[in-house]
C-alpha cells in the first residue's frame, strides 16, 4: 500500500498510520509542531474528535511520543515542504481538521485499490484507518524473524497509548509468541522428586 500510495498527502497518511498506530482521530490532530524529526519521535498531544473538535487524548496515556523509523520522517518531510498547511499535517484546504470519512474515502480506500489489497469484488479489503493501526500493533508484537519489533506488552501499550495493560493484553495478546513448556515442565519434575 506504501508503494501504491502518491507522492505527498496519500503518502504521508498512509505511512504515518501505519507506523506510528496513531489512532485516526490522533492523525487527524497531529500538527507540524508534534514532529521532531531530529529525535525521530512523533508527540502525540491532541486529537480531532468526530466534529472535527480538537481536544485532548483519549486517556493519559494517549499523551505520548512515538518513535519513528526514517521512512516516517522523510515522508514527513517530503509532505511538510509540499503542504501548505502550516499547523495540522493533514487538515482541509481552510486548515480545519479533516473528516475522519474523507480520510478513508479519498486515501485509504483508492490507495488499497491501487495496491490490489481488495475483496472478491474489487472492493477495498479494509474498512477504516483503524486496521493500519492494527497493523501497527501487530509489526511491534511479531517476533524479529517474521519481520516485527518483538516488543515486550508494555512498551506496546506505551505505544499504543492504551489506558491500561490489559486492554493491550485483551486485544493482542493473541499475537504474542507461544513458548512449548513441555520439556521444561519435564526437566523440573525431574529435579524435584530426584532423590
Amino acid at each position: 500500500m506504501v508503494e501504491a500510495a502518491r507522492e505527498g498527502r496519500q503518502r504521508a497518511v498512509i505511512v504515518v498510520a501505519a507506523f506510528t498506530g496513531l489512532r485516526a482521530s490522533e492523525l487527524r490532530g497531529l500538527r507540524r509542531d508534534d514532529i521532531d524529526f531530529k529525535r525521530q519521535m512523533i508527540h502525540v498531544r491532541q486529537r480531532a474528535d468526530r466534529y472535527c473538535q480538537i481536544g485532548n487524548p483519549k486517556s493519559e496515556a494517549g499523551e505520548r511520543a512515538v518513535p519513528v523509523g526514517p521512512i516516517v520522517v522523510n515522508t514527513l518531510r517530503d509532505w511538510c515542504l509540499r503542504s501548505s498547511t502550516d499547523h495540522l499535517l493533514f487538515a482541509t484546504r481552510s486548515g480545519k481538521p479533516d473528516n475522519h470519512t474523507n480520510l478513508v474515502r479519498r486515501i485509504l480506500h483508492p490507495v488499497q485499490v491501487a495496491a490490489k489489497v481488495v475483496t472478491k469484488d474489487g472492493k477495498p479489503k479494509y474498512p477504516g484507518l483503524h486496521s493500519l493501526r492494527h497493523f501497527y500493533a501487530s509489526w511491534l508484537i511479531n517476533r524479529k524473524q517474521d519481520g516485527g519489533l518483538e516488543l515486550p506488552l508494555k512498551e506496546v501499550q506505551a505505544r499504543l497509548g492504551h489506558a491500561t495493560l490489559a486492554m493491550t493484553a485483551d486485544t493482542y495478546g493473541h499475537l504474542f509468541p507461544r513458548v512449548d513448556h513441555t520439556a521444561e515442565m519435564a526437566e523440573a519434575e525431574r529435579a524435584l522428586f530426584a532423590t
